[in-house]
């Protein structure tokens, strides 16, 4: 591509019936022999105006003021040719003007290549990409919107105006406006990013504006119960119907590691008989579509056969009697406080609590819970390890039993 040939050249062009007055100046880009016009948004008097020169004749500042925006036009034509040739592009002059011109500056606007990328997510819902992750980025999507209508009174940007001030005035919005917390700021933060990030891959940004902008997330407490807790839960005497079957769900989800909308999709075809002749649940997650293989445990199995018969769960051809999220939350609260537990209940809770003080903390291989909980990657299941300074107290006891029963290093001198 490099020996393509490039001619640049500036004239007037006469209007039609013109008959006197100024005449528009055009470039004319050659590349291999084949011409594309540009106007230059600009006029001249025929008069002053150099042919052989392709430039204004005479020292006056008006005539100074137009050569130099000529020769910085020059400039950037050149440039857009070693851009094209950076990229693997054809070079033309067809795309030297285009490029010249901002044609497609107008089709590289944020929010409607946001959309475009999220009716891909959405249509790949199902296939390959969870619902979540859609639903996560169209409302990334909706207050990126609100955003840019808020802070620049218009309906979108285009991607070439994105700069680090830009990034920190978002920013500054979600924790304020918004009142979002740090991390929740900077997710929503990351799905914008990833269409800037698709736009520098595709060449049409030189490199990532946001590239300054630090993306460093917090580190996140992980709140789970005790075993003392979850059995103050599990045994607690409850004389209200309502409160008895939200007390079951949270204790299904901490033996099974399932989370609010998994249990709730929970079907009858989801729970079979393994090859040993014990029940386990095969499902797909709902937020990530990862298949996890869950193993029923005694309590697991006395919950389900509890709802077997529940009306509701037949005629839904489902397994729990499952409330809306917003009633669920509410009475766990509830229980919280009757079972007089410290931390406040969620569903979060009961998965850590599964990852934890149910498996982890029972010597169960990281690999396995990986698995049961249908993470990606093991990375996601070591997060729990880190948290669980019982366990690591417990295999530091374990140690110290062995070091005595072996006497190791017991006849070394201090």
């Amino acid at each position: 591509m490099l020996e393509k040939s490039l001619g640049l050249m500036f004239f007037l062009k006469r209007p039609k019936n013109y008959q006197s007055g100024p005449m528009y100046i055009y470039l004319k880009v050659t590349v291999d022999g084949v011409p594309k016009d540009l106007s230059v948004k600009r006029s001249w008097e025929p008069s002053r105006w150099n042919s052989k020169g392709n430039k204004a004749s005479g020292n006056k500042e008006d005539a100074k003021a137009l050569n130099e925006y000529l020769y910085l036009l020059q400039n950037k034509a050149y440039d857009a040719r070693k851009h094209l040739i950076d990229r693997g592009k054809v070079v033309t002059a067809s795309a030297i003007v285009e490029l010249l011109s901002g044609i497609n500056e107008r089709k590289w606007m944020l929010l409607s290549l946001f959309e475009a990328h999220n009716n891909g997510l959405k249509n790949m819902a199902g296939k390959g990409v969870a619902k979540g992750t859609y639903t996560n980025f169209n409302t990334s999507f909706k207050h990126t919107a609100k955003f840019i209508k808020k802070e620049y009174k218009v309906d979108d940007i285009n991607i070439r105006s994105l700069d680090l001030e830009f990034v920190k005035k978002l920013y500054n919005w979600y924790r304020t406006d918004q009142n979002l917390i740090h991390n929740s700021a900077l997710k929503n933060i990351a799905n914008m990013k990833k269409i800037v990030l698709d736009c520098v891959d595709n060449g049409w940004l030189l490199g990532d504006p946001f590239a300054k902008f630090e993306m460093t997330r917090d580190e996140v407490d992980t709140v789970f119960l005790t075993k003392e807790d979850l059995q103050a839960i599990a045994t607690k005497t409850l004389n209200n119907a309502r409160l008895e079957k939200v007390r079951d769900l949270f204790v299904f989800c901490c033996f099974t590691g399932l989370s609010f909308i998994d249990v709730k999709q929970l079907k009858r075809s989801e729970v079979n008989i393994d090859y040993n002749g014990e029940l386990r649940i095969y499902k797909n997650r709902q937020k990530t579509g990862t298949p996890a293989v869950i193993p029923l445990l005694p309590i697991s199995k006395k919950i389900l056969s509890k709802y077997k018969n529940d009306e509701d769960c037949l005629l839904k051809d489902i397994l729990l009697p499952v409330l809306s999220n917003q009633k669920y939350n509410s009475y766990l609260k509830e229980l919280g406080t009757i079972a007089n537990i410290s931390i406040e209940l969620s569903s979060k809770v009961a998965r850590n609590t599964f990852a934890t003080t149910v498996t982890l903390a029972n010597n169960v291989p990281m690999e396995t819970i990986s698995k049961m909980m249908g993470h990606k990657s093991l990375r996601q299941t070591q997060h729990y390890a880190k948290v669980l300074a019982v366990k690591v107290s417990e295999d530091m006891q374990l140690l110290q039993k062995r070091f005595k029963k072996t006497n190791y290093l017991a006849d070394y001198n201090i």
